[in-house]
């Protein structure tokens, strides 16, 4: 079995009802780690042999936050900056976490069809999320479409429902080692996989 930490970014978590039934959904999935980042770090002073720890104990990380402004609330930058240091998670002896599998967890307000070459945001998710897969290439990682929660104000209780059961479904799939990069990175998203996937 594979394990599985989340580190989890939200400063007004109490105020965000996709994240809250995401997370809801997933509470006592077994190998699943929540770190909830804004929690222990009000102050953001990382604790940051805490956090390499963490890291060395698991198999899958997960960065999980709602998209702001085109990117990730600062608590990820800031621990992105503090813990990932060059000659541990990168440079020519950081091989801490080599061949751990990471992808993005997002909540975003607007629809699929807004982050479009000729729409509205001019560019996709995943132009957005270029900084954090080169991050992750930096420190020999494989990293992962994301998983994506669009329109989070326009969704029903029901679709917002779907969204947290194919939440579960996928860390459940990570859980069992289920999941195989060279074919999962044929999807824009990785919700585009748990939906066509048939093994």
């Amino acid at each position: 079995m594979k394990k599985i930490l989340i580190l989890f970014a939200h400063p007004r978590f109490e105020k965000s009802r996709a994240n809250r039934m995401l997370l809801a959904n997933i509470e006592g999935l077994p190998g699943v780690a929540l770190n909830d980042l804004y929690e222990h770090y009000p102050d953001f002073n990382i604790d940051v042999e805490r956090e390499k720890t963490l890291l060395s104990g698991h198999d899958v990380v997960i960065w999980h936050y709602p998209f702001y402004m085109y990117s990730a609330p600062a608590m990820i930058k800031q621990w992105v900056d503090q813990v990932l240091e060059y000659g541990w998670a990168h440079g020519e002896a950081g091989n801490a976490l080599k061949d751990k599998l990471i992808f993005n967890t997002l909540t975003a307000g607007g629809t699929r069809q807004v982050y479009l070459p000729d729409a509205h945001n001019h560019f996709t998710i995943r132009q957005f999320l270029l900084p954090f897969e080169q991050t992750a290439n930096l420190c020999k990682m494989i990293y992962l479409p994301p998983f994506v929660v669009h329109g989070t104000h326009l969704l029903t209780d029901e679709a917002l429902a779907e969204y947290a059961r194919l939440y579960r479904l996928l860390l459940t799939r990570l859980s069992n080692d289920e999941l195989h990069p060279e074919t999962v990175r044929q999807y824009e998203y990785l919700n585009d996989w748990l939906l066509t996937d048939k093994e």
